[in-house]
């Protein structure tokens, strides 16, 4: 092995991967809102897509619910996971700091008539005492870990959980359409993806598991203008300039099919879910 290089290799353990984690977040370019101004006007189309995919049968099978189960779902949205995991556990606490969400998800689980789903208007960042969280068997917080203190929002949860806990997050690019970006514009450097997180928790004395879900995505919408909304999430305060190539991209790449535009190509999204028990 070449001196330089192996003078550079660090142990693993001399390694701070929450500030390393913070650092990435400071100086990669921000894409994404994640105010909650932001999530309650998408709420209803986020909701919506999310509960089209495989995803949540997915994340369903990795979990192995278990009828017995109390669940504390953190960062619930509008109840991609809740709502289908209802009928296969005891009970779910569902918390998001969107009230649109959790609007969402009350409406949806009275339609089906479900009776064990209570919801709580909190955040990560809140005391999870004083807003009511306890302790359940399970704790989950399925793409919902986009908060800055990554170290105290997983102890957070594993500390709420006496059984089981499950993350997941993004792999790669995740749900970020790279040629979208690009044609805007956008670079797309390589982000905190789920290698982030593992490392973090082996650093916290946590050896978990992981599986990974890769779902296609092929949305269609009503003209380029509805599209250019589905996507708009991807990008923050983008300018005129890019507006202007991106609904060229849309242009070019959207075709007709069964009366409705959609994409030339599919996008792949993978996901890692990372479990461990107590």
């Amino acid at each position: 092995m070449n001196s330089k290089i192996k003078h550079e290799i660090k142990d693993i353990s001399d390694i701070d991967w929450n500030e390393v984690i913070q650092s990435k977040k400071e100086t990669h370019p921000k894409t994404v809102h994640s105010g909650q101004e932001f999530w309650n006007k998408r709420a209803p189309s986020f909701a919506e897509h999310a509960g089209k995919t495989f995803y949540p049968e997915s994340f369903m099978k990795i979990m192995n619910p278990d009828p017995s189960w109390t669940v504390l779902d953190m960062g619930c949205g509008g109840g991609t996971i809740a709502i289908p995991m209802a009928d296969r556990v005891s009970h779910i606490t569902a918390v998001d700091f969107s009230e649109k969400m959790l609007e969402i998800l009350n409406t949806e689980a009275g339609r089906r008539g479900i009776k064990n789903i209570s919801t709580i208007h909190a955040s990560w960042e809140d005391n999870w005492s004083d807003s009511g969280i306890g302790i359940y068997d399970v704790a989950i917080a399925s793409r919902s870990l986009a908060v800055d203190d990554i170290n105290t929002a997983l102890s957070k949860l594993n500390n709420a959980a006496g059984k089981r806990v499950i993350i997941s997050t993004v792999v790669g690019d995740g749900p970020f359409d790279r040629k979208m970006l690009e044609a805007a514009g956008r670079e797309r450097s390589a982000g905190v993806d789920y290698i982030y997180f593992y490392n973090l928790l082996y650093q916290m004395g946590i050896f978990a598991n992981i599986n990974l879900i890769t779902e296609e995505r092929n949305n269609t919408f009503g003209s380029i203008e509805e599209a250019l909304e589905s996507v708009r999430w991807m990008f923050q305060e983008m300018t005129a300039d890019e507006e202007v190539k991106l609904t060229k991209y849309l242009e070019d790449h959207l075709v007709e099919r069964d009366g409705r535009l959609v994409l030339d190509y599919k996008k792949k999204s993978t996901w890692a879910v990372i479990w461990w028990d107590k």
